[in-house]
């Protein structure tokens, strides 16, 4: 991802320190202030802080966000979240102004994938259609004949005749759990989500003894075990969904825990209990990438409308084309 800098900021490369910021100042007045004046419109992902998400303009899972992006007729896309959104928004907005609060904030599956690494396994296995998640950066994306996220996967991978070969990259745990549930033998790239992999089936069981009335919901990128003893397996948006409509009043959730805001939020009257990982100190999961876009660094990039994120217009021309076809194959499904 190539970005701009300013070198005469030198606070910039320290990463927007706060003492910049006027003591007093009302950030979430001033954000939506300079959002309204610049016509900006804020996206973030429900894995960011719950106090982002409540001043967003929009909220959702890779998937929504990838809609709206493709529909926005605003002049500026303020991406809170981790990068490889903001390269996705890019690539589906080439002539906006997209930016990212903090450039640091990568994704562990988008690391586990490096294009040049995937573009030579593409290669050697040519009669693969080639299917990578949305959590990659847009060079992976160029070697990609359609992309998807959590929501969809399955239902664009049976949209291939049932021989079709695939190689599908790079949540190796999301794509065994595709090929459990749809007879498939995808080739499946070894690239997994560093939260997503830490979550202890031990103590979700325990969670489960001591409430048992509780239901478990997991996300497919967990490890094999955990899916297994789930009541519902789906993506954020799915969990969301199933949280606000089944009847149950109390859930065990084992995705990333910035979700339980918006469950709450939603459901008030219902218990969210967050899915502890293997580490014994922790009682809930975060990505610690999702956490590094706070109200300090949202407020100094709109200000100062940087970092920018930009993308190679080669690559940009090839990785459009497998976004393209996610969104085509999606609103056919009705997703």
């Amino acid at each position: 991802m190539k970005t701009q800098t300013k070198p005469k900021k030198k606070w910039m490369a320290k990463g927007y320190a706060d003492e910049l910021i006027p003591e007093g100042t009302d950030l979430r007045a001033e954000i939506r202030r300079m959002a309204r004046e610049k016509n900006a419109v804020i996206m973030a992902h429900y894995y960011v802080d719950g106090a982002i998400q409540d001043l967003a303009d929009f909220v959702g899972d890779s998937l929504a966000l990838a809609q709206q992006a493709a529909r926005t007729d605003a002049r500026i896309i303020v991406m809170c979240g981790v990068h490889f959104m903001g390269e996705t928004n890019k690539i589906l907005c080439p002539d906006k102004l997209v930016l990212v609060p903090d450039l640091g904030a990568t994704c562990s599956l988008a690391e586990s994938c490096k294009a040049e690494e995937f573009e030579a396994f593409v290669k050697a296995h040519p009669d693969h259609t080639v299917i990578s998640y949305v959590n990659t950066t847009a060079a992976t994306k160029a070697v990609t004949d359609v992309v998807v996220t959590s929501g969809n996967a399955r239902q664009i991978v049976e949209s291939f005749p049932q021989d079709e070969k695939i190689i599908f990259a790079p949540d190796q745990n999301l794509g065994g759990y595709i090929n459990s549930i749809t007879g498939r033998e995808m080739l499946l790239w070894n690239g997994a989500c560093h939260v997503h992999e830490k979550f202890s089936l031990e103590k979700i069981l325990a969670l489960k003894a001591e409430h048992p009335d509780a239901k478990i919901l997991v996300h497919p990128e967990c490890k094999g075990p955990i899916v297994r003893v789930a009541d519902k397996v789906g993506s954020t948006a799915a969990l969301l969904k199933f949280a606000v409509q089944d009847e149950a009043t109390k859930f065990i959730v084992a995705t990333e825990s910035g979700i339980l805001h918006e469950m709450q939020k939603r459901c008030p009257e219902k218990t969210f209990i967050p899915a502890p990982p293997n580490d014994s100190t922790c009682a809930c999961n975060e990505c610690n990438y999702m956490k590094m876009v706070t109200m300090e660094k949202l407020y100094n990039c709109l200000k100062y409308e940087w970092p920018t994120v930009e993308v190679d217009p080669e690559v940009a021309e090839k990785a459009v084309r497998p976004i393209n076809r996610m969104l085509e194959i999606s609103a056919k499904l009705g997703l």
